[in-house]
């Protein structure tokens, strides 16, 4: 097997494995009534756990990060958190497949903050790929409809939120690499301290998705309900972006970015052969006006 083409297996498998994380999280959230931000307090925890023991084996020097690091990790952990949480209510109230396909509106949102932060150029085809990622997120929201502002006003709040938050957790990633920091590395600390966050949320009173008590943060779940908790965790979560980045070796970042964005369709796919989703035409054909958008950008990247 060639060097490319190895590299776009690893691609794909990862995005196949990544692209079941709605679909856990919408099963959790339905079948077992489990609170958005508990799920998401979890998730974070239980990849900490498989991922600290895995790095002490292979090579216990990617524990370590200079002092100097430690309040970057935090601020990352934090995006991290906010981001997680929000994903999950998005999924709570949107359903997988649409949570899925408005998170992929970051590339807009990307495209505009690398342009504050980064100093990147904000050419005409991105200005396009934002106005398309707007455009995009409207339709697959229903946002057009005076009517869904009344019925599922959290539902497109979350839904753009996650989006923007996409895009800041992926200026993350981009900064941890321009630091030179270990992409487990990373992982493992902004999950450490995003599970700490996501805490701190789950004890505000009142705050959509939390636990309604200092115990309900002790998920009541039958065996099999945390045997999928946890496979979220080690596969979706740890294994899928493990796959994503380890693609980077074979394939040009621009390259496995665009792969990546077969997982809504294939998040939809999912949802509806195992959570009976169904997305009407009007989302469908706002899905791909996003999808385009994502093109869009990678492609100028080229």
């Amino acid at each position: 097997m060639s060097r490319t083409a190895r590299g776009y297996l690893i691609a794909m498998v990862g995005v196949i494995i990544w692209s079941t994380a709605g679909v856990f999280i919408g099963y959790l959230i339905t079948t077992y009534r489990m609170p958005a931000l508990v799920l998401a307090l979890w998730r974070n925890l239980l990849v900490c756990v498989a991922l600290l023991p895995a790095l002490v084996i292979v090579d216990r020097s990617l524990l370590r990060i200079e002092a100097g690091q430690l309040r970057f990790f935090v601020f990352y952990g934090f995006i991290l958190a906010v981001f997680n949480s929000i994903w999950a209510l998005s999924v709570q109230f949107n359903g997988a497949a649409v949570a899925t396909v408005l998170a992929y509106s970051s590339a807009g949102f990307t495209a505009i903050l690398a342009y504050g932060l980064f100093k990147e150029k904000l050419g005409p085809a991105k200005i396009a790929a934002i106005i398309l990622s707007l455009a995009g997120c409207v339709l697959v929201s229903n946002a057009y409809s005076p009517t869904m502002w009344t019925l599922n006003p959290l539902g497109i709040a979350t839904g753009l939120g996650s989006g923007i938050l996409f895009a800041a957790y992926t200026l993350m990633g981009k900064e941890t690499a321009r630091r030179s920091l270990s992409p487990w590395t990373a992982m493992l600390y902004a999950f450490g301290f995003g599970s700490v966050f996501v805490l701190l949320f789950n004890l505000i009173p009142g705050l959509p998705g939390a636990a309604d008590s200092t115990p309900a943060l002790w998920p009541r779940l039958p065996l099999d309900g945390w045997l999928i908790l946890a496979f979220l965790s080690a596969g979706p979560t740890l294994l899928g972006f493990g796959l994503y980045n380890t693609s980077m070796r074979y394939l040009p970042a621009s390259i496995v970015n665009l792969l990546a964005t077969t997982e809504p369709a294939l998040t939809a796919v999912e949802a509806y052969l195992f959570l009976n989703e169904r997305l009407a035409p009007v989302q469908i054909v706002g899905g791909l006006i996003i999808l385009s958008a994502v093109a869009i950008v990678q492609l100028e990247r080229d």
